[in-house]
Formats: C-alpha cells, structure tokens, sequence
C-alpha cells in the first residue's frame, strides 16, 4: 500500500499559489517521492476511470526507464506549423519558468516532463482518422510513475492560479492516493475479438510502388528513394481495451519502445524497435535501421537470413542512406560522434533488420527538440534527399500517416529525453483499429515484394491486437 503524507503538498505547494499571486501568472508546482515498486500497467489501468483519453505510457527497449502519466496538468498542441518543434520547446521552457520543482533526485525521467510526439507531416491534408491528435501534441501529467532502473518514484504536477488556495492540495492528495487504492483492483474484462479486416486501397498501394520504381528508374532528378505507407483496418465485436493491447505488446515485444498516447477517446500505440535519439546530459544515442528481412523458423534458418540481409546490396544501399543523413544531421551538434564501419543485425521476434548504433558528445545545452527536427524523418520513414521525397509523399499517398512515421517520446525539465519512431504501431479508435506499415522503394524495388515486406510489418500490432497474422 503507497500513501503520501498531505503536509508535504500542502506546505509547499501554497508556496506556489504565493508565487502565481507575485507574478500575476499561473505557476507550476511539481514534487517528486519515491515509493515503494509499482507496476506501471497497473498505475495505467489505475487511471482507466478517471483519466482516460489523459494517459500516456512509455518503455524503452532495456527497461532502464519507464513512464505513465494519468492527467493533464498542461496540454501544448499546434497545427500546421512548420516551427512546430521550436515553438513547442519555447511553451515548455514558458512553463518551467519561475516554477517550484521539489526534486531531491539526479535521474533523468524524474519531476516535471511533457510526453506526445508530432504527426508526420503537418503540411499533408489531415482527415478524419487523426481528427483527435494535433500537428504537435504534448502533455505534462497530473501524474507521473517513473520506474527508473528498477526504481519508482511518484511525480505530481499541478499548475497553481492567483485564486488557489488550500483546497486545491487537499484535492490533489486525495485524487493520489485513490490512486494507489485503485493498483490492487484486478481487470476480469473478457478480451475482444477481431470479427473483420479491411485492406485499405491495396491495389492501389502496389500501382503507386511500381510507378515510383519506374520513375526512379527512368528520369533523372534528386530522388534516390521514397518511403510509402499503407494502412490495415481491424474491426472488432467491442470497443478495444488499451490496457490488454499493451499488455500484449509488453510481453510479446520485450526489445522494443512500448508506447501508448491517449486524445479525446482515441489512442495510438505500439511497439517501434527504432531510436530516433536520446538525449542524457551531453551524451546523443541515435540509431541506423534500415533493412530488413523475415526471422528464421529455426536457428539455421534465421542465421542464413540475418547472413542474406547482410550483404544485399538493395538493403546495404538503403541502410547507408540512413547511416549518411544521420551522421550529417548529428555531426553539426555533436563535438564527437562515433559509430561502426558496417552495420549489424537487430533481432526482433517478427523481424530483422540492418542496424548501426551512434553514439555523440554534445553541449549539454544543446536542444533536444533540435535534434529531432533534425533527423525526422530519416530516410528509412521518408526517403531520400528528405525534402523532395516528403513532397512526393504528400503528393502520391492516399494514406494520412497522422502520427504513424513520426517522432514520439519524452523530454525533463533538466533537458534529457528519448524519441522514438512510432512504427510498427495502430490507431485505436472504440472498436476499430487501424494498423501502418511502410517500406522503401528504390529503383529496383518491385511491388509484390515490398507487399510482403509491409505484411511482415503488421504482425507485432496484429498479434496484440488478436488478429490473423497471416
């Protein structure tokens, strides 16, 4: 059983509410403790009644760091704005400044932090599939479980006004600690089950592949490759439960980013195996995937095709165009930056792929959000030279990638987070789904391959999701 004493929010926080008279401006107010270990599903479901369509969860592929946030002490969203990422760190740091940050510990992940990510992109025709989810959407919650090595602390965020007083903190105490009451509740709901798949416009899709191929082929322009999306629609005997598909995807894909972000009753989840980049002090973590084949059914099986992938040359030729924009975009910021002469494989239970880890050195106040403007998208989700081929993109695919392709992850007040790319994930919306998948397609690519490739792409969603993987 957790409880957190009422003294501690209530003195401290009226200092906030002192604050936000002094100022004439909304303050916030944010304290951290550590409470005994939680299990961040449970803290999730915890928040089922109150919160949902306010919850967001978060776990990178080590468990070093996990995150769920119930509540929305703050909310920044901005449509069609191409300084989305400026514009979005400038109402983060408008936040931070002049508030009352009680946080006795080191951690990155810990104390005020805004989670969302940004839609693919923001100059595309937005349709009714992605109504709930802005250009740019980003929240700072109520509250905050941050399960750091192990370890699990309690972070409440609450924005103070000039009219607050007393009752506010004795609200908020109460409101967490029904919380905790909330963690021993068992979840009996029986599952849901898939009873139609709709393939949206898949004819279509491979007409597109093979006339991009052509002209790839045939003119002489800047495009090197082009990234198209298609999209799997799953439609079920009753609304789908945020709570099992994560579950699922928590078990079933240990090695990947488990990500989950709620909007007005919709929620777009899954299971990417992608960094984009992180970001710990002066330290940059970024990731190069590209390429990819099947797993084998057995270990020879699954060697001759990592060996396969390794040295074909279409696959090769695609993960350096990855390995090149990236090492471009970085080295502006970095001071250092190391990374292998050749890639090496990343196993995931559904796939393999192409992979070159890159580590750099930056100034510690260099920007997060910078750097993820920087590389998104790599050419792995867009393609290549990145602005002709998100332009050819807008053009040609019939699909609203809304937030699938884009970067998704968290950033702490002190300046740390981790962004990853929101593949292989879906769009829950009551008792529907609809899943994405895309691939690369170069000069000699053919449709009926990268069909497969997408096919492939779609398992991790549809086994959470208890579909037909076939």
């Amino acid at each position: 059983m957790v409880t957190i004493q009422e003294t501690d929010i209530k003195e401290k926080g009226l200092l906030a509410v002192n604050r936000a008279k002094e100022m004439g401006r909304p303050i916030l107010f944010s304290e951290v403790h550590k409470v005994e270990t939680i299990n961040p599903l449970s803290f999730f479901h915890a928040g089922l009644k109150e919160y949902q369509g306010e919850r967001f969860f978060w776990k990178d592929p080590k468990d070093e760091v996990v995150l769920v946030g119930l509540g929305k002490a703050k909310q920044i969203q901005l449509d069609q704005d191409t300084d989305r990422f400026f514009h979005v760190e400038q109402e983060w740091q408008n936040v931070l400044d002049d508030g009352i940050v009680i946080n006795p510990f080191e951690e990155p992940g810990i104390g005020p932090l805004l989670f969302g990510g940004f839609s693919f992109d923001p100059c595309k025709a937005k349709t009714a599939l992605w109504s709930k989810f802005a250009d740019a959407l980003f929240y700072l919650p109520k509250y905050l479980l941050s399960v750091i090595n192990g370890q699990a602390y309690l972070t409440t965020n609450v924005i103070c006004t000039q009219q607050d007083d007393y009752s506010l903190f004795l609200q908020t105490h109460n409101e967490r600690n029904h919380l905790f009451d909330l963690l021993v509740k068992n979840d009996n709901s029986l599952p849901v089950n898939v009873i139609d798949t709709k393939e949206i416009s898949s004819e279509q899709w491979k007409s597109t592949v093979d006339e991009i191929a052509k002209e790839l082929r045939e003119e002489e322009g800047p495009l090197k490759k082009v990234v198209l999306a298609r999209e799997l629609r799953l439609m079920f005997n009753d609304k789908v439960k945020t709570e099992q598909v994560l579950n699922h995807l928590y078990e079933q894909q240990p090695e990947s980013f488990i990500f989950a972000l709620e909007s007005d009753g919709d929620c777009f989840l899954g299971a990417s195996p992608e960094r984009l980049v992180k970001k710990q002090g002066s330290e940059i973590f970024s990731t190069c995937l590209a390429g990819s084949i099947s797993r084998g059914k057995t270990e020879e099986e699954d060697q001759h095709l990592g060996e396969t992938l390794l040295h074909d040359q279409k696959n090769l030729i695609e993960h350096q165009y990855v390995v090149d924009m990236i090492k471009k975009a970085l080295i502006e910021s970095c001071d250092q930056l190391i990374m292998p002469e050749k890639p090496q494989l990343m196993k995931n239970r559904d796939i393999q792929h192409l992979y070159t880890p890159v580590l750099g050195k930056c100034s510690k106040d260099a920007s997060l959000l910078i750097l993820v403007e920087k590389l998104h998208p790599t050419p792995a989700l867009g393609g290549l030279p990145k602005r002709e081929a998100v332009e050819k993109i807008r053009e040609i695919e019939e699909l609203d990638r809304g937030f699938y392709a884009g970067p998704l992850g968290w950033m702490d007040y002190q300046g740390n987070g981790e962004f990853a790319v929101s593949i292989r994930s879906g769009l829950i919306q009551g008792n529907e789904a609809s899943l994405f998948a895309g691939c690369g397609v170069v000069a000699d690519s053919d449709s009926a391959s990268e069909y497969l490739e997408t096919g492939l792409k779609f398992r991790p969603m549809l086994r959470a999701l208890g579909g037909n993987e076939s």
